[in-house]
């Protein structure tokens, strides 16, 4: 009875894992994508050389704002060592955010920022300029004119808003006459990305090119151009999967532009284990994005940064 009781006691502290170590639980936007598999690798690799256990723990879909709150107020309630999260919303996270921080908790916000500064660090892409650059390419590739459209991800997420914006503003400064049509969201859901390019396709027979700001907006937006074999819609993207490379070395997209998710799971845990031990961390960690084309895929450094050998740390890593 006593073991039972001592055992109680560590899971509600957090503190006692399977290998007796303290918990930092890391919560993403959703579980099925490579990107937040690579965030999950990156932060047991942190949870390995700082003394972490890592607790992952996703919604099944991403745009679900509740079940992340309910994830992480239990975090809060068992009183983990810290918590990682990347915001379904920039407002409706505010709220269990700040109760984890006054609650002792040190949260570190990554991939997509929260609107309060009740936190131990943020972590992400400088997403804004993954939009730039996304616009420079664009504009390059048309010649500086053409209908554009802009399958985004969902109203409301901070990431893709800004990659959005930064879009925007460098197609409008530098490239005045590409016409950006009205900005559609795929809300995570590959076939309504892909029904949303089509009718773009439909309504404007000389759409020239299309810009999707995420995984699933770019799987959706591709499988339409092949659905209408519209090889010369140019297709410029942000992330990257297996099968979006392939589409990349085939010719339906032109260019992806990538980030770190490795290292913005490894930062995040990084920067709890540093407040836990009294340490400073960087309030802010902007990682570069990078372009890339089918030319360059067989770069060590490509290969590397676009399938890192997840095995390696998720055959034993913690899933819950």
């Amino acid at each position: 009875m006593r073991k039972f009781l001592i055992l109680c006691f560590c899971v509600w502290l957090g503190g006692c894992a399977r290998e007796g170590r303290p918990v930092i639980g890391v919560i993403p936007k959703g579980a099925s994508h490579q990107f937040w598999l690579t965030v999950q690798a990156g932060a047991i690799e942190a949870g390995r050389q700082f003394g972490y256990e890592i607790e992952w723990n996703a919604p099944a879909l991403e745009i679900d704002r509740a079940r992340q709150i309910d994830i992480m107020q239990s975090m809060v309630t068992r009183r983990l060592a810290g918590i990682a999260i990347a915001p379904v919303d920039r407002k409706a996270l505010v709220g269990v955010i700040e109760r984890a921080q006054d609650a002792g908790v040190p949260v570190a916000v990554y991939d997509s920022d929260v609107d309060t500064a009740k936190r131990v660090t943020f972590v992400a892409t400088d997403n804004r300029e993954a939009g730039r650059m996304a616009a420079r390419r664009m504009g390059e590739i048309l010649s500086g004119q053409g209908k554009v459209l802009v399958v985004g991800f969902m109203p409301g997420s901070a990431s893709t808003m800004e990659r959005e914006e930064g879009f925007l503003e460098e197609i409008r400064a530098k490239h005045p006459k590409v016409e950006v049509l009205e900005v559609q969201f795929g809300m995570a859901n590959r076939a309504r990305a892909l029904a949303v390019t089509e009718n773009a396709l439909s309504a404007h027979k000389d759409l020239a090119g299309v810009f999707a700001d995420n995984e699933s907006s770019l799987g959706g937006a591709v499988q339409a151009l092949k659905a209408r074999s519209a090889r010369g819609v140019r297709l410029v993207g942000i992330d990257a999967s297996q099968q979006l490379v392939a589409d990349l070395r085939e010719g339906w997209i032109d260019s992806l532009i990538v980030q770190d998710p490795f290292r913005m799971g490894y930062e995040s845990v990084k920067a709890i284990a540093a407040r836990r031990k009294g340490e400073p961390a960087a309030a802010r960690l902007d990682l570069a994005a990078r372009l890339i084309l089918a030319g360059d895929l067989e770069r060590a450094d490509v290969k590397e940064l676009l399938f890192p050998p997840l095995e390696k740390w998720l055959k034993t890593g913690s899933q819950h």
